[in-house]
């Protein structure tokens, strides 16, 4: 490819990077394409493996089809074969009618099998024969069925370890392993970071109307030099954190360390926040606020210019409500001092009602989630920054109702 091709592709595929790497990897996804080779993509998890079936499909002769991508680490093992193959009526409880799976509805396109290793070895059989011979079988039914799909793979498990350990058929491997297409951790990209950030910075800041964080040179080597385990997703956390959290602009080296962990392992230092409970309920607890402090920022915004235009003898409306509402506040908890660094340590706001928990902050933010993204969980968690397993725990343990 050219280089102008390859700027092509990147361009509508919204792919930042100049890696040599990188490159390579898109090379082979676009030349791949105009084949039916089966393709797994491998890489650590953040890595953005799921923009190369996109590519993938795009350039081949079934791009006028469905492309249809599954997660299949977030489905249980129990009806992992109804979502794939489809069921019959009644071939188990629930089942009141026929429906049709992911490979007869994308016959004729493209299916992508993300956490592909995370699949029961009795499906992996079924996956395997639709791979020799495009036939398949209800769930319920006596009834072979064809179907003629290209199926993209990705996992960011070693695969060779899973075999060893009988977790996964070896020669579904080779089979899903025809064209192999790893995908470098961040780390092993080193030019891309500062692009990369500067991205996730200037996305915030269009977002939520603020002016964009940059570094200085200390700043800009220090991200540059780290080792990124968690790659662009990681990358985008840390950009969104800083830009919600710091009053300055220009962030140092000082500053931004305060958001690195440390290479042992140690958790970074954050401001103000409490390190207590689990991991994954701080993770997903402290994102959930640094959505709110987001809001909370507008609102203080449009405050303080309702009161100079009061001053002025004039009035004036909030930009980013239809109606007035009463300025929201942070219940009290781990990281409520957050709030402090967005408003004037003149300003009191009364909260007449009761203090709200953490469950109640995480309740309000994921049903106005699914409420904006219509009931999609895949769009919800993504937007809450957790994964779709995380996501559909959290309903069930805060007993949110369906969308």
């Amino acid at each position: 490819m050219t280089e102008n091709e390859l700027l092509a592709v990147k361009q509508r595929f919204g792919i930042i990077g100049n890696s040599m790497l990188l490159n390579r990897a898109l090379e082979v996804a676009v030349r791949v394409a105009s084949t039916d080779l089966s393709v797994l993509v491998t890489g650590e998890s953040g890595v953005g493996k799921e923009f190369f079936p996109q590519v993938i499909h795009a350039f081949s002769a079934r791009k006028h089809n469905k492309y249809i991508a599954v997660n299949c680490g977030a489905i249980p093992e129990g009806t992992i074969d109804s979502e794939l193959f489809g069921h019959e009526k009644g071939a188990f409880t629930g089942a009141v009618e026929a429906r049709k799976g992911y490979f007869e509805e994308a016959d004729g396109g493209t299916i992508f099998l993300d956490e592909v290793a995370e699949l029961p070895l009795s499906t992996q059989v079924r996956l395997l024969r639709v791979l020799q011979s495009g036939e398949f079988i209800r769930v319920g039914s006596a009834k072979v069925q064809k179907t003629n799909v290209r199926v993209v793979a990705a996992t960011n498990i070693n695969i060779q370890e899973a075999i060893s350990a009988g977790r996964f058929r070896e020669d579904l491997y080779y089979r899903l392993n025809t064209v192999p297409i790893p995908v470098p951790a961040l780390r092993e990209r080193r030019e891309d970071i500062f692009l990369l950030f500067r991205k996730f910075a200037s996305d915030v800041a269009v977002q939520y109307r603020m002016p964009a964080i940059s570094l200085d040179p200390e700043a800009r080597i220090l991200l540059e030099s780290y080792p990124w385990r968690g790659n662009i997703r990681q990358l985008k956390n840390v950009a969104e954190q800083i830009s919600a959290i710091e009053e300055a602009r220009l962030i140092t080296a000082e500053i931004l360390r305060r958001y690195l962990p440390s290479q042992t392992g140690e958790a970074p230092m954050r401001p103000a926040a409490s390190r207590s409970g689990s991991d994954e309920g701080f993770s997903t607890e402290r994102e959930l606020l640094y959505k709110i402090l987001f809001d909370m920022r507008a609102d203080i915004n449009d405050l303080k210019r309702m009161m100079q235009e009061a001053m002025r003898g004039g009035s004036a409306q909030p930009a980013h409500t239809a109606s007035q509402e009463p300025m929201r506040l942070l219940p009290p908890s781990p990281a409520s001092s957050l709030a402090a660094d967005f408003a004037e340590s003149e300003e009191v706001v009364e909260e007449p009602a009761r203090a709200l928990t953490k469950a109640d902050v995480q309740r309000r933010q994921i049903e106005e989630a699914l409420r904006r993204n219509n009931g999609r969980r895949k769009e919800t968690a993504a937007e809450l920054f957790m994964s779709e397993r995380t996501l559909y725990r959290k309903i069930k343990e805060l007993g949110i109702e369906e969308f």
